[in-house]
């Protein structure tokens, strides 16, 4: 079978095509990518999660490495994406793997590369890397994991002492540690469990952690995503638990949800603005915002308003953290609730931004729900909704059918442009949008919407679903 990369990295069912033979495959091109990149002989570190024989399909992708002449780091137990990628610069190495899913169903697992700067390698880099894995296991050198480990060719490491030494220089945790704050976490039974007790606990501040066992199926959830209804439960342990906020990680910890004091969802567009704000008025920094045209355009309105520049990219982070390099970027993020940072490293970080926004709770002596009341008040009141809806036939006919709409209006709004750069994004009057997307992996199109009006998002979201031709 042929390997792609989607947005990002390949992911799989596992016993399908996610076996021990492809993901060896997929480290051999990445391997012969490395080798022609002028990193012949350094090393690459490798983590995984916690979904079903991570650790061992970790170990293929080692033997695969050092078969090829590098040297490898292992981490030696789950360990978060952003730890992961962190470990990359920290070790000085040409790149890394890292065995994970993500938030896709408990069926799935994946296969997701990094370069030496701890980010997603860009699409023409991921072509090269999917041109270079062989047909079959003809094509793949291998030793084998025993004689790697005995050869010191293989060294498994903790990644966690370099890792939360940085977030101490990044956010004073010592001050958040004794606020008094009761903090709810749900680390989505994956690579976030104990990472919110360990940073935090110990003072006056109080955490309580749900789904903190490793579970591959990821019961009463259909994936670890950390969006309704996979949430409910924590929303509903705020109540129970009196908590202040609900912290909220996916599956590998890179992807961060919020919930507030009252047991509501804070959408990750909003989430976004927060970060954003909070590094431009309480931190008091200045520098680029780096976006993905499926998110909110609060971002813009924030620029504006702290004479930031604003870039938009293409949906994943293939597309932003080469954006976010190339620009010194303060902020990076997406839609779907990952977010990077200047001074850190060029990827999601769902633990970062935790800590980010527990520290402007206290530096602002604010709830969440008050802290978007805060940046409503700056940039204005904006909803968001999105619906994932599966697909029969040819993709090209549904995007011939999206082009030859030509709506004049979406949701009793005047459309005012429409940029194809990643999907159909039309523009609306309010400066709110419409986007209808096809996914990379899977036969759904999705159709997004951000407005300021709170009553017309079902009715955007309806016209969209019609405009797609699945209505």
């Amino acid at each position: 079978m042929q390997i792609k990369f989607g947005t990002d990295g390949w992911r799989g069912m596992i016993a399908d095509d996610y076996t021990f033979t492809n993901v060896r495959r997929c480290a051999q091109g990445f391997a012969d990518f490395l080798n022609d990149s002028g990193y012949r002989g350094e090393s690459v570190v490798i983590g995984y999660d916690r979904r079903f024989h991570s650790e061992n399909f970790a170990a293929a992708a080692a033997e695969v490495m050092c078969g090829n002449g590098f040297r490898v780091w292992l981490t030696d137990t789950a360990t978060p994406t952003p730890v992961i990628a962190f470990s990359i610069v920290e070790k000085g190495a040409a790149g890394g793997i890292n065995i994970t899913a993500s938030h896709n169903p408990p069926t799935d697992n994946g296969f997701k590369v990094r370069n030496e700067f701890g980010g997603a390698i860009d699409p023409k880099g991921l072509i090269e890397i999917e041109n270079r894995i062989p047909a079959d296991e003809s094509g793949i050198k291998r030793i084998p994991y025993e004689e790697g480990l005995d050869s010191g060719k293989v060294r498994l490491f903790d990644p966690a002492p370099p890792y939360i030494q940085q977030l101490h220089s990044l956010v004073d945790i010592e001050k958040i540690r004794q606020a008094g704050l009761r903090i709810c976490a749900d680390p989505m039974w994956g690579n976030g469990i104990g990472w919110m007790p360990r940073l935090l606990g110990g003072g006056k501040t109080t955490v309580t952690e749900i789904h903190n066992q490793r579970n591959p199926i990821f019961p009463g959830m259909k994936r670890p995503e950390p969006i309704p209804p996979n949430i409910n439960v924590g929303l509903k342990a705020v109540l129970e638990t009196n908590s202040d906020v609900l912290i909220i990680t996916d599956g590998d910890a890179d992807r961060l949800g919020l919930g507030d004091e009252k047991g509501a969802f804070i959408d990750q567009l909003r989430v976004f603005g927060l970060l954003a704000y909070y590094l431009l008025e309480v931190q008091g920094r200045r520098g680029p915002i780096v976006k993905t045209l499926s998110t909110t355009t609060m971002l813009n309105k924030l620029g504006k308003i702290y004479n930031v520049p604003v870039y938009e990219t293409g949906v994943g982070f293939k597309y932003v953290a080469p954006k976010m390099l190339e620009t010194h970027a303060m902020i990076g993020g997406e839609e779907s609730g990952g977010y990077a940072f200047h001074g850190h490293v060029p990827e999601r970080d769902g633990i970062l931004a935790a800590l980010y926004l527990l520290d402007m709770m206290v530096e602002l002596g604010k709830k969440p729900s008050e802290l978007v009341d805060l940046l409503f008040s700056v940039v204005g009141a904006h909803y968001y909704s999105r619906v994932d809806t599966l697909f029969e036939g040819n993709r090209q006919e549904y995007e011939k059918r999206i082009l030859l709409a030509n709506p004049t209006s979406i949701g009793g709004l005047a459309v005012t442009g429409l940029d194809t750069t990643d999907g159909f994004k039309f523009s609306l009057e309010d400066g709110g949008w419409l986007l209808i997307r096809f996914s990379g992996t899977e036969p759904i199109i999705r159709v997004y919407t951000e407005t300021t009006y709170q009553d017309r998002v079902e009715q955007i979201l309806e016209d969209g679903l019609k405009i797609a031709g699945v209505r």
